[in-house]
């Protein structure tokens, strides 16, 4: 019997790759391959928060582009600092001084590719279950051409023929776009106002001290409620004059009133045994911002005095020397601005905030336990059945019971043996939507090519497109005025229709 000897010592040596090349290689294959993207430095991330954090950065990008055309100022300052200025614009054939690429109607057309380009994502990505297919290679990846063709359709929109049709009509898909990216964006709030209640009343049957919470928060809540609208009766009012404000304020919280009354009321209470005065607290919050957001916007009231002078009224006098400087009020109102409408798309486009717009509510208190599951379904102390409440979960997954959590809304971040293991030994992008996707693609496309439409609005002053620039943005329009205090009126009836809306309904299963 012949034993063979390998040996190792003349085997041939295949060489590797060092760290950096292996990383830039990695990066080239996220630019113009299906790869996932990683940071460059720092720890790993997942495939689907990198996915929506470059979706974001090109959203950012737009949206400075749109501030910097609305700019009286950037304007100027490249008139007087790039040599033959006027040369360049009439060779691009942009008017004398550029006029066709700044202005209202330069933001309309640049918005106008990007919402096309978000559209189209959002078709391309309809019922994607998984990474795995070739539509989500497409989103998640090839990221470098995918900013050429935001890019090309960005500019495209300059060479639309008959301008004047297409920018008057684009106006109120915008105007229509926006508006319903803030409602949605109140339903959210509204539902998130009841998911929170309903996890920390579900804690108090383990643990009485969740009502020493739910006390503390409703107690804040009412108390900036009452605060803010006291504050605002002082500084936004006077004794002779400002009755409009007066009007809204106390319409605004005669409102507030009612929605505590109605919250608490005993068919309410029958029912929703949820509903209580924690909803409206954080309502209330709500509303009171949205109306010192609306008299801050409202533009000034000027009049004369006993000495001939002008005398602004029914705006607090410390706030005046700030809007002076108004490059630094249009750079901290863009970066806020921005930062907003980013967390508004990023918070709402998650899996739970998809269902609750489709009316699925499910119940965020649900954790872990043994692998029993009962013979005959249980019911829960909101009247519902615990079974029907757990139909997505499949029969080799263990039961859930409630359990309250102060970070509810994040979800309990329970992780898989598989995906703990790839945090540690895996690559630098851990790709966590084989088996199914974290988010919906196409209702998160959705809400950019929304969230498109308000920046558009937003940016242009709404109606007031003509006169608009980013310099004087913040001091006050009509339009901002009105568009705010209809969306506070809008979050009362979301919330009151919520409370209602199961008293004209014969089913007793009806629950928020």
């Amino acid at each position: 019997m012949q034993v063979l000897i390998l040996r190792t010592d003349r085997l041939p040596v295949i060489p590797t790759l060092p760290p950096r090349t292996r990383h830039h290689g990695a990066q080239l294959a996220c630019c113009c391959g299906n790869a996932g993207c990683s940071y460059c430095c720092g720890p790993k991330v997942r495939q689907s928060r990198s996915t929506r954090f470059m979706y974001a950065l090109y959203f950012i990008l737009v949206v400075i582009i749109c501030c910097v055309m609305m700019s009286d100022t950037v304007a100027n300052q490249m008139r007087e600092h790039i040599p033959y200025f006027e040369d360049i614009c009439k060779g691009i054939k942009a008017g004398d001084t550029c006029e066709k690429l700044v202005g209202y109607s330069a933001v309309y057309r640049v918005c106008f590719g990007m919402a096309c380009f978000f559209f189209i994502f959002c078709l391309l990505t309809l019922n994607i279950n998984n990474s795995k297919s070739c539509r989500a290679y497409i989103h998640n990846g090839f990221w470098f051409f995918k900013l050429l063709l935001l890019g090309a359709m960005c500019s495209g929109a300059f060479f639309i023929p008959d301008q004047e049709t297409f920018l008057n009509a684009w106006r109120y898909v915008g105007a229509v776009g926006g508006f319903l990216f803030i409602v949605i964006q109140l339903l959210l709030l509204v539902e998130f106002a009841h998911k929170w209640n309903k996890n920390w009343t579900a804690g108090t049957a383990t643990n009485k001290l969740w009502y020493a919470s739910l006390s503390l928060v409703t107690l804040i809540a009412y108390s900036i409620t009452t605060g803010g609208l006291i504050w605002m009766a002082v500084f936004y009012t006077q004794k002779d004059g400002c009755m409009e404000n007066k009007i809204l304020l106390g319409v605004n919280g005669g409102l507030c009133l009612l929605m505590s009354v109605v919250s608490i009321s005993p068919s309410v209470r029958d029912r929703q045994p949820h509903s209580g005065i924690l909803q409206s607290g954080l309502i209330s919050c709500y509303v009171t911002y949205l109306t010192f957001s609306a008299l801050s916007s409202k533009p000034a009231e000027v009049v004369l005095d006993e000495h001939g002078k002008n005398v602004t009224i029914c705006v607090p006098n410390f706030g005046q020397d700030l809007y002076r400087d108004k490059t630094l009020v249009a750079g901290l109102g863009t970066a806020i601005l921005c930062v907003c409408i980013l967390y508004s798309c990023l918070t709402s486009t998650t899996r739970s905030s998809s269902d609750a717009l489709q009316g699925r509510y499910t119940a965020p208190e649900l954790e872990e336990r043994a692998p029993v599951f009962p013979s005959e379904p249980e019911r829960t102390q909101d009247g519902s059945w615990f079974a029907n409440s757990l139909h997505h979960v499949s029969q080799d997954r263990p039961l859930k019971e409630r359990v309250a959590r102060c970070c509810f809304c994040f979800g309990s971040g329970g992780e898989d043996a598989e995906e703990k293991r790839n945090m540690k030994e895996g690559p630098r992008v851990i790709y966590d939507e084989k088996k199914s996707t974290v988010y919906s693609y196409a209702y998160f496309h959705f809400m950019f090519f929304l969230a498109s439409l308000y920046v558009m609005m937003t940016v242009t002053n709404w109606f007031n497109y003509e006169s608009a620039n980013i310099e004087t943005f913040f001091s006050g329009s009509w339009s901002i005025f009105w568009v705010k205090m209809a969306s506070c009126w809008i979050c009362v009836l979301l919330y009151l229709g919520t409370l209602i809306a199961p008293l004209c309904r014969p089913s007793p299963q009806y629950s928020v």
